[in-house]
């Protein structure tokens, strides 16, 4: 059995980008899928529904009400239960995660939706090109291994005029804010995260891999390395979270 000091030492390694990330990343999530919604209402105090309604609704999905759209890194499909059951909404969401224990957490909150739970690697989905009509990550684009690969992979799926929106923690500007936010994410929440999660280093991987994370104007400018136009973003909670929201635009050219 691996002491706690290797435990932290992996989950740090992880957050910061090493190899082992994917393997570590898909094992955690899969432990702690019992008690995920819990801990996410909790240590958010319920903040987080807020924040993934406002995501929702920068996808923008009144456009085409019908369409087929992607929630990547599903986990227990929050996001997608969101989309699924606002009024008028007539399509379909797939729900993806190559954790399969954290689908199956969420089944019951969309057993009546029109969301199909998919097990998918959000950097290979099986999706021909051009067909979705939007795509959302939240809280999961800092856990891919590779952030572009997965980018690219979303431009790839969507058809012109669709668009991408990333939910994820980011980092207070005003310094007050700052120091609070850093004292309650890296010293309260692992402690807490630990007692509840009973996961020795999962809730000590979250705020290492937020601080690994691209910054607002980093992750804006990676989205528009992989093709997405228009990206903007809208800092939410004084800073503590951001959606960035882009959309893929045909010119002809073939990615």
């Amino acid at each position: 059995m691996p002491s706690v000091q290797t435990e932290r030492s992996e989950a740090l390694a992880a957050a910061a980008g090493s190899a082992e990330k994917r393997a570590y990343v898909r094992s955690v999530f899969s432990q702690i899928a019992p008690r995920y919604d819990l801990l996410n209402h909790l240590l958010s105090l319920s903040i987080d529904k807020r924040w993934r309604r406002r995501a929702v609704a920068a996808l923008r999905w009144d456009r085409d009400p019908s369409g087929v759209y992607v929630d990547l890194c599903a986990g227990t499909m929050d996001v997608a239960n969101e989309l699924a059951r606002k009024p008028g909404f007539r399509g379909i969401v797939l729900g993806t995660d190559f954790a399969e224990p954290m689908l199956r957490a969420g089944r019951e909150k969309i057993a009546a939706r029109p969301v199909a739970p998919m097990v998918a690697d959000a950097v290979e989905l099986p999706l021909r090109t051009g067909t979705a009509a939007g795509a959302i990550v939240a809280f999961g684009a800092r856990n891919l291994e590779n952030l572009d690969a997965g980018l690219t992979e979303a431009f790839r799926v969507l058809r012109d005029g669709a668009t991408f929106v990333i939910l994820e923690f980011s980092m207070p500007r005003v310094p007050v804010v700052r120091s609070l936010y850093r004292l309650y994410f890296h010293y309260v929440l692992p402690a807490l995260g630990r007692l509840v999660s009973r996961h020795p280093t999962a809730y000590r991987y979250l705020p290492a891999s937020v601080d690994s994370f691209p910054n607002e104007e980093e992750l804006a400018r990676r989205m528009t390395r992989a093709g997405f136009v228009n990206v903007r973003v809208t800092r939410l909670s004084f800073g503590i979270a951001a959606i960035h929201a882009g959309e893929r635009r045909d010119t002809g050219a073939t990615r």
